[in-house]
């Protein structure tokens, strides 16, 4: 009898508690959301498997000694969100960028979302149970950018104890672009503006494709060092892909390393979806803010777009204004869609691909100021 009631302690049905249940069943709701609904399975897949992991009683998965307490030092070290800016260098083509520089102004409209959280992370510390730090707030802030990698690189500088949380709320807005973002470009475009036929974009040479990484970098290193390790990773695998000499590498920068390193950290960022490092005030002001960041982010994209057209003879359709958040290439398959939706034969997606490249510079950038300013 003793040995039966041994076992029955021993089991998950009777050690598992009520916040467990609940971010298990968020896991699967991340699982749905990527099976079912197509939400960036890449992401959302392996995110939602780590939070049922992380919430199993007493396996203690993502506790000191278990695989996912190990994984997370990928995130704590800052190694993974560097591997995957290089692996998306090597998969970026500045070409659309190059084509069209003035798209450059709406990445840089969309980084709005950024500043508009660093204001908004102080403002909450009027709630009581919140006290966020000046480093608080500015590691918070870059969710506005849609960016994960670059909010762990700068989370695991500033605030690594908010880190997790910060991780999840990244990522987690990521994936639900095709969520989030349309409503927010429906309600400030017009149906005529959203049917606006943009001109087809000039070849760029392979000469230019060589130099801009190289401008980049060194531009980076005179200006902002402080963000040369997030830029000169993505030069460096953007390097690697448009020099044309280096194809193996490359290609694995783009593929092998980029997916083994995807598992890695979709695993480390759903380990810190468990009961007692997610149910918490701060944590859920901090999703607040990430969810209010990236729609402030989108709208600011969409607004600039708009008031170019005021001064240009060459009409923007303000939906790629959208993608001058980071979150490549997601935003701009969204703003292809919609316009679509709108008009047949209007293929955005390459005209997004401007803002988007934009936007990852930006926020690297702007991660670049705040590391600069606050650290």
């Amino acid at each position: 009898m003793d040995n039966l009631l041994s076992l029955w302690h021993s089991t998950g049905l009777y050690n598992i508690t009520g916040g467990q249940a609940l971010m298990m069943l968020v896991g699967f709701l991340l699982l749905f959301l990527a099976i079912k609904k197509g939400f960036e399975p890449l992401l959302l897949l392996p995110i939602g498997f780590g939070a049922i992991l992380s919430n199993i009683p007493v396996a203690g998965i993502a506790d000191e000694g278990g695989l996912l307490y190990y994984l997370y030092f990928g995130i704590k070290t800052g190694l993974f969100p560097l591997l995957i800016f290089m692996g998306v260098g090597a998969m970026t083509d500045f070409g659309p960028l190059l084509a069209n520089p003035k798209t450059l102004l709406l990445g840089a409209a969309a980084q709005f979302g950024i500043f508009a959280s660093l204001l908004g992370a102080l403002a909450l510390n009027i709630v009581p149970g919140l006290e966020f730090t000046l480093k608080d707030a500015a590691a918070i802030a870059i969710i506005g950018g849609a960016d994960g990698p670059t909010a762990i690189y700068v989370a695991s500088r500033l605030s690594p104890e908010l880190l997790g949380a910060i991780a999840v709320a990244a990522y987690s807005y990521m994936a639900l672009v095709p969520l989030i973002q349309p409503p927010i470009m429906r309600a400030l475009t017009t149906e005529a503006e959203r049917r606006i036929e943009m001109q087809q974009l000039r070849t760029v040479g392979r000469s230019e494709k060589i130099v801009f990484p190289l401008l980049l970098i060194g531009l980076t290193a005179l200006l902002l060092p402080s963000a040369a390790p997030l830029v000169g990773m993505f030069a460096l695998g953007n390097l690697m892909n448009a020099c044309g000499v280096v194809d193996r590498l490359s290609q694995t920068a783009q593929n092998e390393l980029i997916n083994i390193v995807t598992i890695f950290l979709g695993l480390s960022v759903g380990s810190k979806l468990s009961a007692e490092a997610f149910l918490q005030m701060e944590t859920l002001g901090i999703l607040a803010l990430g969810a209010a960041a990236f729609a402030i982010g989108t709208a600011a994209g969409v607004l600039m777009a708009k008031l170019m057209n005021k001064f240009s003879k060459t009409l923007v359709n303000p939906l790629i204004g959208a993608a001058g958040v980071s979150a490549v290439p997601m935003a701009a398959r969204v703003a292809n869609k919609l316009g679509l939706e709108s008009n047949p034969h209007n293929f955005l997606l390459m005209h997004a691909m401007g803002p988007n490249v934009a936007g990852v510079i930006g926020s690297a950038v702007a991660a670049g100021i705040l590391l600069s300013l606050v650290q």
